[in-house]
């Protein structure tokens, strides 16, 4: 597995063979970050159950300041953490073992709020509503933030609470949403 685009292109991510991963394939990762390019710049960004770091990381390489990466695998962070090393992004990577829902409120309790938030479960877990719920009570992200979600079985809704649907593709077993937190007056 490599980074697609942006100053790190082409670089190799540690972990893609792990048992119980399920990385985005690089068409699927390539047309979401094409569709989130003008969103990425100088952004704050959460990758939620995050695994080997693909999805933080390609955004940090496409210009994003900071990532927060979350994901509860302790055997997984290992290679999270090796592929920070080896692409020298440390100072720009926040690595959060806890679940997500502990993490969430974690931001929360912190006012950490984002700019982009990842979202990639692992596979057959449908908690999409759940976090989308979570993201919304608890206000994690910024006016015109955007919350994109990979997944295979949950079914969603075009638009919850301040979030709108701003982009649906389906690839083959999955589909990528993009919601836009829109500022209601």
């Amino acid at each position: 597995m490599r980074v697609i685009s942006g100053y790190l292109k082409g670089r190799n991510i540690l972990g893609y063979n792990i048992p119980g991963t399920r990385p985005t394939m690089d068409r699927v990762k390539e047309s979401m970050f094409a569709s989130i390019q003008d969103y990425i710049d100088n952004s704050t960004v959460l990758d939620l159950f995050c695994g080997t770091g693909s999805l933080g990381i390609e955004a940090l390489s496409m210009g994003s300041n900071k990532c927060y990466f979350v994901d509860n695998g302790k055997e997984i962070l290992k290679y999270l953490n090796k592929n920070i090393d080896n692409l020298n992004i440390k100072d720009k990577s926040i690595v959060i073992n806890k679940d997500y829902k502990d993490a969430l409120l974690y931001f929360k309790n912190n006012n950490i709020k984002f700019n982009i938030v990842l979202v990639d479960a692992p596979y057959k877990m449908e908690v999409m509503e759940e976090v989308i719920e979570l993201v919304t009570k608890y206000d994690l992200l910024l006016d015109n933030g955007i919350l994109v979600l990979e997944y295979s079985f949950d079914k969603l809704k075009d638009k919850y609470n301040n979030l709108e649907l701003l982009k649906s593709k389906k690839y083959s077993d999955k589909y990528v949403n993009i919601y836009l937190k829109i500022i209601i007056n």
